[in-house]
């Protein structure tokens, strides 16, 4: 990653404060690129344990009650980076 996307534990916070509801649920995925990446970091400490491998199911179960649209945000996931899986779809984990 470039500086462009260097975050600071200030931004993070705003961030997670702004998009998460007190219940812990996401009001809203931003649009913008740096905000994206601090909230699937967020999403992906809270949800997945590393060195667990998910199967779909398992994680759409997780991320459902955070955000409606789950299937977005495990696409992202996987874009961003921060989840890996079979080229089948059989099995995911987070990337370390």
């Amino acid at each position: 990653m470039d500086d462009r996307y260097a975050i600071t534990k200030e931004e993070q916070e705003q961030v997670i404060s702004k998009y998460f509801t007190p219940e812990g649920t996401l009001a809203q995925f931003p649009s913008k690129e740096k905000r994206k990446i601090i909230i699937l970091n967020e999403l992906n400490n809270r949800c997945f344990q590393p060195g667990k491998e998910y199967n779909e199911k398992e994680i759409n179960a997780l991320i459902k009650p955070i955000y409606s649209d789950f299937v977005m945000i495990r696409r992202y996931l996987i874009e961003y980076g921060f989840l890996d899986r079979k080229k089948d779809g059989a099995a995911y984990w987070v990337k370390e």
